[in-house]
C-alpha cells in the first residue's frame, strides 16, 4: 500500500485511518518528508508537530 498523508495532522501513514487522530482524510499528494525524533526542536515547533514521526511538509 501506497504511503499517504493525513490532511489533518499531516502524519504519514500506510493504512486507510491516520492512528494519531482517527481520521480516514488522507492523501497521496504531499511534497517533502521530515523525521520527527524530538518533539522541542526547532523544525517541530514551526510545524506545530506534537509527537515524534514521519511527517509530510506541505499537505
Amino acid at each position: 500500500m501506497p504511503k499517504r498523508a493525513c490532511r489533518q495532522c499531516k502524519r504519514i501513514v500506510e493504512g486507510s485511518i491516520c492512528p494519531v487522530c482517527k481520521t480516514a482524510d488522507l492523501t497521496s499528494n504531499f511534497q517533502g518528508t521530515v523525521a520527527i525524533f524530538d518533539v522541542e526542536s526547532e523544525i517541530a515547533k514551526k510545524l506545530s508537530i506534537t509527537a515524534p514521526g514521519k511527517y509530510a511538509i506541505k499537505v
